[in-house]
């Protein structure tokens, strides 16, 4: 509710005969402290407001249900002072006042849990590589080793590490919204054949055709930077796990849904029972498991994709290859 500068509001009355109205000042001001207070009400958030003593002044519905002891006039339980994780301060009249934002514990529980496994995952993660540095380096010790070689397969696993680390640190950004996904539409064309023509070389090793079919004037309501990570990582998917022989096309089309970006090989393909995984961090199908890749790349394609208010879905089956579809609606 905002508050008003004396003389800011002047009410003027004058007797009559007839039932005093209150004033438009007046009812404005009403109409405001009824808004609020319904503001907090509702919230779907723990929401506690509290005078310049910490008594509760109002609290949302939800914020009531789940903290104890929780009233209106009454001193604010002393774990809500210490573990609000948000806290506003503002003044009204002369009158200092403090608004809570507090975690619901259920979903701190889910959160703790989440974090706890997304750390386990990590550690695990960047383990692997690391033991095979140190077990490379050891041999490169020993009499009639061959340093280079093994110095430069140690090289690639430091690139591992590095490129695991880029993407943890990616997708931080973007679940944490300081990396922004959609502003605008942008031509899809360019970017895609740019992305295939530079990697080009690394599916061409793999054995992997990439083609690219999609409209001159095709777009995407995602920034430049946004396509070609989501591209990029799709591709790279199916370079490394579409097996040799495999044939990846890349295109674009308009559907009822919105703007379609699909990726679909004609490779190994997946199991059934791994599709709807796919896009979990770091979770790999059996025929992954001895892969280099991250295990990030699909969880960002699906990041990206839901940012930008889109779906993203994989289909296919063992042996009759993979397509990941992308909507998104339409710029």
């Amino acid at each position: 509710m905002r508050g008003y500068d004396p003389g800011e509001v002047r009410l003027f009355t004058r007797r009559s005969v007839e039932s005093p109205r209150p004033a438009p000042a007046l009812v404005e001001l009403r109409l405001e402290a009824r808004r609020g207070r319904t503001l907090v009400e509702e919230s779907r958030e723990v929401v506690v407001v509290l005078d310049e003593n910490d008594r509760v002044v109002a609290a949302s519905r939800r914020a009531r249900e789940l903290i104890a002891g929780l009233e209106e006039g009454a001193e604010a339980p002393e774990a809500l002072l210490q573990n609000a994780p948000l806290t506003i301060p503002y003044e009204v009249e002369g009158r200092r006042e403090t608004i809570l934002y507090a975690r619901d514990s259920g979903d701190m529980s889910a959160y703790e849990e989440l974090r706890a496994g997304f750390t386990a995952a990590v550690s695990h993660e960047l383990r692997t590589p690391l033991a095979r540095v140190l077990a490379l380096l050891e041999t490169a010790t020993l009499p009639g080793a061959d340093v280079i070689e093994l110095v430069e397969q140690a090289q690639g696993e430091v690139d591992q590490i590095r490129e695991l680390i880029d993407d943890i640190l990616f997708l931080s950004e973007l679940e944490s919204g300081h990396e922004v996904v959609g502003l605008g539409a942008t031509a899809a064309l360019p970017i895609l054949v740019e992305i295939a023509e530079s990697l080009e070389e690394q599916a061409a090793r793999a054995g992997v055709a990439i083609e690219v079919d999609v409209d001159e004037d095709a777009e995407l309501p995602i920034r430049p930077r946004m396509i070609r990570v989501l591209v990029q990582n799709l591709a790279q998917n199916a370079i490394r796990y579409a097996g040799t022989g495999a044939r990846l096309r890349l295109s674009i089309r308009r559907s009822e849904e919105g703007v379609e970006l699909v990726a679909a090989d004609d490779g190994a393909g997946v199991n059934e029972d791994d599709l709807a995984r796919l896009f979990e961090r770091f979770y790999r199908a059996d025929l992954a498991r001895a892969s280099r890749g991250t295990g990030l790349g699909l969880a960002i394609v699906k990041h990206i994709v839901t940012s930008a208010g889109g779906t993203v879905e994989a289909s296919g089956a063992r042996g009759h290859g993979l397509s990941i579809r992308c909507v998104f609606p339409a710029p």
